[in-house]
């Protein structure tokens, strides 16, 4: 699901978001909209800053550097094309080359320093851009685009080429896209539809190309980006304007890799506070995606948990494949926002409509049971033996007469249904036809969404190629995979902005008192001792067992009497990671006896296997509750993420956990635990009592209060078992592991 509950808020609920927005922290103000040049408290950005794209995509001015005319050579066609374009858009098209008194009937500029104005867009079509670069800035050039290849795309010298062609747009103040880019950006759109249209980002030009091809379906595009290997502008860039652009119903994207997560995330989050929806596939679920998105495009395609954990909590639709990624933005960028999110599935045949029932529920789609009423009005057209009730059975014949109208604006006039759809799995004139006729018709009366799929293999008939295409009212799909993911999506976005709240609005600006107690534990570089750990986490006001840090057997002894018995002894130490692996940890101890014992074999234990010790852990006992796991670690893109799961062994046995990516408020916090296959345990099965899940919620925001604080000089953060007690108990973290970075 993408969309989150937003409803009145518990005092525990107050609570945890008060942790989340650092409101002990003094005098900040937060929770206000979050603004250009704002930072939070690791000093990042906030707010996406927009660049101005608009002389980019309309340029009143286009220099093309080693433009050609000559047969035969790549360049010329570029040219062509270019010059094709120029004049589409209204621009002045300048060639530049040595040698060459005029391209295309064209004068021809001998260099960049000889061009007669400033151009807004400089085209380089030269195999070395970066001298070419330098003179464009000299000229005071506003964008590049450098198609050439061999950068960071082919390994570490193009990677240090692609740094230095970087560092010298950096210093122009011109705008770069490329290198490795293509010409998408100067293809021919279509100027004669009507309606929102489609933006498209792609990092590869031919993976694009199903999405161009949706106007020749009737959908609109306005815009194509092709990043390339992002020297300069970046994925996020073009993101952020495209949600600007008032004809832009929809973002869709193709990704291999993100230049910067922080950026892709701010530029999500603006589409999500405009409504604007974005479509993403994005590759690299496998290692061998993977590896081979870093050859393509030389980026970074992150750990696809974090990525799709970092892609939910913006609303970034993602889905596998172009052609969901065609029919998903199709449906998103025309289709008004629902009126109720019931779903209803109405066809000719009682088995196509039980097979796309299935299917629609097994999607997470809800299909309501239709009232006795309204099932009542449907038999006066369907025969009485059919099924009304939700999947909708007419039977075939109500469909070639004026029955086959009534039965659908019947379904459409139901309140609990704000989507219907209609399988016709192969064409059979004229009921086919007449039945197509009638849902367009109805279509256009109705502010509720119609959709079609058609099955048949062909895809000549007339019924769909003029009837169900000419209409923009109707989503029309080719499959009903296609059309369930695009309905889901459809549905969960629209959840997702109503009343969306950005992270960023409530991500803490100033530092917490927390944060002075934690650095003084910090020790660059090196792993904590348990009781160094569980210190780090006491700063941050997270709950740890009553527990005495000794050093001699008597001292033992007095601990436990004060702790109180049953104790629990570990060895501490900084090195030490898997204590229960080594023996070193001693549980349910209730006598003197025992502890004096066991402190001497716990020593013993740590001498034998060279451990080096800080003292013992006298412990209490914490038995009843759910363990869990509550860590933190650094993702190359996105930066410090906080995974909440099942703990203590189950954690590696189920690796059942979820991932959210800081700032996040309470209600991602709870969706994280929702999404847990274990989460039964937390509510309680078999007769136990439910988990104390508001002080769980409250660990986690907690911990995001920390990774957000320390940055990289946390590395690396594991609680496990957070004993999460019966409700209003709250929760102990019994054991933690901390890594500092350098």
């Amino acid at each position: 699901m993408l969309g989150s509950t937003h409803g009145t808020l518990t005092t525990d609920s107050r609570r945890a978001r008060a942790i989340a927005c650092g409101e002990r922290s003094g005098p900040a103000v937060h929770g206000r909209p979050a603004q250009v040049g704002d930072l939070d408290v690791s000093g990042r950005p906030l707010h996406a800053d927009v660049p101005d794209l608009d002389r980019f995509f309309r340029p009143r001015s286009i220099a093309v550097i080693g433009a050609s005319d000559a047969e035969g050579r790549p360049n010329t066609g570029i040219t062509r094309q270019l010059a094709d374009w120029a004049e589409r858009v209204g621009a002045r098209l300048y060639p530049v080359h040595p040698s060459r008194p005029s391209v295309f009937g064209l004068p021809c500029s001998p260099s960049v320093a000889d061009l007669p104005e400033q151009v807004d867009l400089a085209v380089v079509l030269v195999g070395d851009p970066l001298p070419v670069i330098e003179e464009l800035a000299e000229a005071k050039a506003r964008f590049a685009v450098v198609f050439a290849s061999g950068f960071a795309e082919t390994g570490p010298e193009g990677e240090a080429a692609q740094r230095r062609l970087a560092a010298a747009v950096e210093r122009s103040g011109l705008r770069l896209l490329g290198p490795n880019t293509n010409l998408n950006a100067f293809e021919r759109f279509r100027d004669d539809l009507e309606g929102p249209a489609i933006a498209l980002i792609t990092q590869s030009g031919h993976q694009g190309r199903p999405v161009f091809a949706l106007q020749q379906l009737g959908i609109r595009l306005s815009h194509w980006a092709p990043t390339g290997n992002e020297a300069d502008l970046e994925t996020a860039d073009f993101l952020s304007y495209f949600a600007e652009q008032p004809e832009v119903g929809a973002i869709a994207c193709y990704l291999e890799g993100l230049k910067d997560g922080r950026s892709f995330l701010l530029a999500a989050d603006r589409a999500a506070r405009r409504g604007v929806p974005v479509v993403a596939v994005k590759v690299g679920r496998t290692e061998t995606g993977a590896r081979t998105a870093a050859s393509h495009t030389g980026k970074l395609t992150g750990a696809d948990a974090v990525v799709d954990a970092a892609l939910l909590q913006y609303g970034v639709i993602r889905v596998d494949g172009l052609d969901e990624l065609q029919d998903t933005a199709a449906l998103l960028a025309r289709a008004r926002p629902p009126r109720a999110d019931g779903v209803v599935v109405y066809s000719i045949s009682g088995g196509t409509g039980a097979h796309v029932a299935d299917l629609a529920t097994e999607a997470g789609l809800r299909l309501p049971v239709l009232c006795e009423a309204k099932q009542a009005e449907l038999h006066q057209w369907i025969p009485e033996y059919l099924s009304v009730a939700n999947p909708v059975d007419n039977g075939g014949h109500p469909v070639g007469d004026r029955r086959g109208r009534k039965i659908i604006d019947a379904l459409l006039d139901d309140p609990e249904v704000g989507v219907l759809v209609c399988p016709i799995t192969g064409p059979f004139p004229p009921l086919s036809d007449r039945l197509v006729r009638d849902l367009v018709d109805a279509a256009e009366h109705t502010d509720k969404l119609v959709c079609v799929v058609w099955g048949s293999p062909v895809g000549t008939e007339p019924a769909y190629r003029e009837v169900l295409l000419g209409s923009s009212r109707v989503a029309t799909f080719r499959t009903v995979g296609n059309c369930l993911t695009a309905v889901r999506a459809y549905l969960a976005h629209h959840r997702f902005t109503t009343g969306y709240r950005s992270p960023f609005d409530e991500a803490p600006r100033t530092p917490s008192p927390s944060y002075r107690k934690a650095q003084a534990l910090m020790q660059p570089g090196q792993q904590l001792s348990e009781h160094a750990a569980k210190q780090l986490l006491r700063a941050y006001g997270i709950r740890v067992p009553r527990e005495q840090l000794v050093t001699s057997a008597a001292a033992a002894v007095r601990a436990a009497g004060l702790v109180g018995y049953p104790v629990v002894m570990k060895a501490s130490g900084a090195r030490i990671a898997h204590k229960t692996e080594l023996g070193l940890v001693k549980i349910g101890l209730t006598s003197a006896s025992q502890v004096r014992d066991a402190y001497r074999e716990l020593t013993d234990i740590a001498r034998y296997e060279d451990v080096s010790l800080d003292g013992v852990l006298v412990c209490q006992m914490v038995e009843q509750g759910v363990e869990t796991v509550v860590g933190v670690t650094h993702d190359d893109l996105f930066g410090p993420t906080v995974t909440v799961g099942l703990g203590g062994v189950l954690v590696e046995v189920l690796r059942d956990t979820a991932v959210g990516v800081p700032p996040f408020g309470e209600e991602r916090a709870r969706d994280m635990l929702a999404g847990l296959r274990g989460r039964a345990l937390l509510d309680g099965v078999r007769g136990r009592p439910p988990a104390d899940l508001d002080a769980l919620v409250e660990v986690v925001l907690r911990v995001q209060r920390m990774a957000l604080e320390l940055g990289d000089r946390l590395a690396e953060l594991d609680i496990n078992p957070l004993m999460v007690l019966p409700q209003g108990q709250g929760a102990v973290a019994l054991d933690a592991l901390a890594v500092c970075g350098r």
